[in-house]
């Protein structure tokens, strides 16, 4: 089972001085202003069951390049294997060159979420954690730089894979936007 999205336009950032490391009595700094060099786009599979994630980046986003990105899939995964993919619903996904090569490949087996609904898709904790812990705060003079550091990421997060845990059960998920209608209509009728 492997849950896969795109996190696009990543901007490589130069920041025009260098930020303050967090010391006794202040915050690490980070300065506002940048220069931009440009984007890239990350297109990342996650093994549900190790953590592990092959992640490439890339610099547009068409069926073509999600083509690639499944012949990678398709070659890391050994081949007795059946592959779910859980993916969001953009259209790249299901165009008729897609369609045609997963009719050809039918270990490949597509599950969709829910249309805005990408938040359901693990891979997303993955762009949360590799975000906060090396992009952001990152300074990069070239999309070449920022890549660098991507993969770098990807490599170290691989060494010691750990698989991401629902900490909510489905109940509490499911719960929780009742409860807030709930309130929506007990402040609808107080007013």
């Amino acid at each position: 089972m492997l849950c896969v999205d795109e996190k696009s336009q990543i901007q490589a950032l130069d920041r025009t001085q260098p930020g303050l490391p967090l010391k006794k009595g202040r915050a690490a700094t980070m300065t506002h202003d940048y220069k931009r060099h440009g984007t890239t786009t990350l297109s990342t599979p996650l093994d549900v069951k190790t953590g592990k994630v092959i992640g490439d980046c890339i610099s547009r986003h068409r069926a073509k390049e999600f083509l690639k990105f499944l012949r990678n899939i398709d070659k890391a995964v050994p081949a007795r294997s059946a592959i779910h993919l859980v993916l969001d619903n953009y259209a790249t996904h299901k165009t008729p060159d897609v369609k045609v090569w997963l009719d050809k490949h039918p270990r490949f087996k597509l599950h969709f979420t829910p249309t805005s609904a990408s938040w359901l898709n693990l891979v997303e904790r993955f762009f949360a954690e590799i975000t906060s812990r090396r992009i952001r705060r990152g300074s990069y003079s070239s999309v070449d730089d920022l890549k660098t550091a991507i993969y770098d990421y990807l490599a170290q997060h691989n060494e010691k894979p750990k698989p991401f845990k629902w900490t909510k059960t489905a109940e509490d998920i499911l719960t929780r936007p009742r409860r807030a209608l709930d309130k929506l209509d007990e402040i609808r009728g107080n007013r």
